[in-house]
């Protein structure tokens, strides 16, 4: 069914407001490039895509010198830098405007909406063909309902946990799918003499994977959009989330903060435990270590039934058409090419990524744990896609585990989320004053 925003979505917010969050962070200057559809002088329409993923370039790189060699009216330029959300920023601030963007889908994507940069891509055709899963995610993302869609989901990543296939059935060991399940199968793990867990806690960001992976079943899915609406806390909402995090911690190695990221793919890789709670991303650093380890997943069960589970999946890459692009007919062109089905899975296969559009694509048997839940769209976005970056949730989350103190870790959360996100809390508010709580 084609796209269609839900009726009880009301105005957009007045003109004017602008989120001051887009103008943190910047860099330098970027180079200055042509952008924004204009033409050249052999009269092709100039398309530029910036996408944030450069574990990616190669892939793009293809991309643009296949179109280029298939259309003699554009010509398309990708660029992949490092830092390109920074990058972006900093062009925006100048009004310099590429055509396109890929980006995640985080709190950077709200900042951009909320900004009013984005254009709405509501009637592109191909937008009928994505999963409603990660378009309700997508939405789900604004700051305040806004008429309109600003992103073509394009590949969304996993988050539970990676299992060593090959051990697991040496053992018998059965996939758990409650939370008491799963410490009973770590105190069996553990009785045979094997590490359930490696956790590379070292590398602050590590620890909300695990984080990420319990909250879709422990905690509302739009937990911070509630406590900016003054709904609720974070000592409420997050509290049991919090407490059995620590229950994690026996079944990993001693001293995980001592282990990196690489640390921590490589002893799993090298069979040192028997899960890792990371996302599908780990994967290709995993298979450079063992390319033939054997490798699947399953969802995190972090609640005491069975029912109600879902994944944690969230867009990893889409694309946004700017505002200012002059030629919106000529960037869906190359969307077209883009989720064109043959390029997508080449994206599928370099990546290990899951596809957001719907259709017969070959995953990973790494994700065949998971392959339920995608394909009926049962996912839940990643609660540190609504953290600001400069909360640093991260860093509080290692202290937290580190201190294991519950009620000190909830308080300063509680603390630290009200001084970064007055802005927005006010304009949360001055919403939902204006709009009777209506969305």
């Amino acid at each position: 069914m084609f796209l269609q925003k839900k009726g009880r979505r009301k105005a957009m917010k007045k003109k004017g407001i602008k989120c001051l969050k887009l103008t943190l962070c910047c860099a330098a200057a970027a180079m200055a490039v042509q952008g924004c559809g204009a033409s050249s002088d052999d009269q092709k329409i100039e398309i530029e895509i910036v996408q944030y993923k450069p574990e990616a370039a190669n892939y793009f790189k293809l991309v643009e010198e296949e179109f280029n060699a298939s259309h003699d009216d554009i010509h398309l330029t990708i660029s992949s830098p490092n830092d390109a959300t920074t990058i972006l920023k900093t062009r925006f601030i100048r009004e310099d405007y590429p055509d396109i963007i890929g980006i995640g889908g985080d709190i950077n994507y709200s900042y951009f909406v909320d900004a009013e940069i984005l254009a709405d891509v509501s009637d592109y055709e191909g937008m009928q063909n994505i999963n409603q899963g990660y378009l309700d995610i997508a939405e789900a993302l604004e700051l305040v309902p806004t008429d309109g869609t600003y992103i073509i989901p394009y590949v969304a990543n996993a988050a539970g946990v990676l299992y060593n296939r090959d051990m697991f059935e040496e053992h018998g060991w059965e996939i758990p799918t409650t939370w008491d399940e799963l410490l009973a199968l770590c105190d069996e793990i553990q009785a045979e003499g094997i590490l359930p867990f490696y956790f590379g806690f070292k590398d602050t960001w590590t620890c909300l994977a695990p984080w990420n992976a319990m909250a879709v079943e422990l905690s509302p899915a739009d937990a911070t959009k509630l406590v900016n609406k003054g709904q609720t806390t974070f000592t409420s909402e997050y509290r049991e989330l919090s407490e059995k995090y620590l229950q994690l911690l026996p079944y990993g190695p001693e001293g995980p903060f001592a282990y990196s990221y690489n640390d921590a793919c490589t002893a799993f890789a090298r069979g040192e435990s028997a899960m890792y709670t990371i996302g599908s991303y780990a994967t290709p650093q995993i298979l450079s270590v063992n390319p033939e380890m054997n490798i699947d997943s399953f969802v995190m069960p972090a609640s005491d039934t069975a029912e109600g589970r879902t994944l944690n999946s969230g867009i990893d890459l889409g694309f946004c058409v700017m505002a200012e692009c002059e030629n919106k007919e000529a960037a869906y062109e190359v969307l077209d090419f883009l989720y064109a089905d043959e390029n997508l899975q080449k994206y599928i296969d370099d990546q290990n990524a899951v596809p957001c559009k719907n259709g017969d694509f070959q995953l990973s048997p790494m994700l065949d744990g998971m392959l339920e839940f995608i394909e009926s769209g049962n996912m839940t976005d990643y609660q540190d896609h609504y953290y600001p970056p400069e909360m640093s949730v991260d860093a509080l989350l290692q202290t937290f585990l580190i201190e294991q103190d519950v009620d000190g870790f909830l308080t300063n959360f509680e603390t630290n989320w009200q001084r970064y996100n007055r802005d927005i809390i006010r304009m949360v508010q001055d919403y939902e004053a204006a709009n009777g709580g209506k969305e």
